[in-house]
């Protein structure tokens, strides 16, 4: 039996959605955020060494990482849904490309994003207050908002190429980018006028039966 170690609120309610895509029988493990931390609870170190969601167990394997739990599903138990390209092809390479763009492109501007609001609400010395907001607003200005821009930006002129990211039909590369692209609409990023095919990417993917059994199994996902 698959097994997901999940956390709620967190990019592996995605592998929940490919599992759904896939049709295979599974079962979840939930995990629930340390309500003063955000982080995960130290349950999951019995998991995997570094305590992290999504873990995935098949029989005695263990795979961790989004990107990788992609890849072995897909690989093992893709079969026929054709959520991976054959190959050798060009979607095969863009699938590549948007799976490793997730995590080693978005993610980082938008996880500095959110650290630096919850400096904005943590508790400090009155004095300390404006310093803290000028870093961070610094910081956002710096780094977080020109990269998210840009990236963005490119992502729009890529849907204008394609139905999907990897090609004219859907792939767990959709799958992957659907956290970091929820994350950014959830904070404002995407504009009607800037991305109106990003916000019909969205659209059109929150609409999926699968999508749809995975957030009423995948419990709370606020971002």
């Amino acid at each position: 039996m698959i097994t997901l170690h999940h956390l709620e609120h967190s990019r592996s309610q995605r592998i929940i959605w490919l599992l759904e895509e896939l049709e295979l029988e599974y079962q979840t493990q939930h995990y629930a955020r340390d309500p003063d931390t955000h982080l995960a609870p130290d349950a999951l170190l019995a998991i995997h060494p570094l305590g992290k969601a999504p873990v995935l167990t098949d029989g005695d394997t263990v795979v961790a990482e989004s990107g990788a739990i992609i890849e072995y599903l897909t690989e093992r138990h893709g079969g026929t849904h054709g959520l991976r390209p054959a190959p050798g092809t060009p979607e095969a390479l863009r699938w590549t490309y948007w799976l490793h763009f997730a995590e080693g492109s978005m993610m980082p501007p938008l996880l500095v994003q959110f650290i630096f609001r919850r400096v904005r609400k943590a508790d400090m010395p009155f004095f300390a207050r404006p310093i803290a907001e000028r870093i961070a607003d610094s910081v956002e200005a710096a780094f977080v908002r020109p990269n998210l821009l840009r990236q963005l930006a490119f992502m729009e002129s890529e849907l204008a190429q394609r139905e999907w990211f990897a090609g004219d039909q859907f792939s767990a590369a959709d799958i992957q980018l659907s956290f970091p692209l929820e994350a950014a609409a959830a904070r404002d990023w995407l504009t009607a006028e800037e991305h109106p095919r990003l916000r019909d990417w969205l659209a059109r993917i929150q609409a999926r039966p699968a999508y749809l059994r995975a957030r009423e199994r995948g419990g709370p996902y606020e971002l």
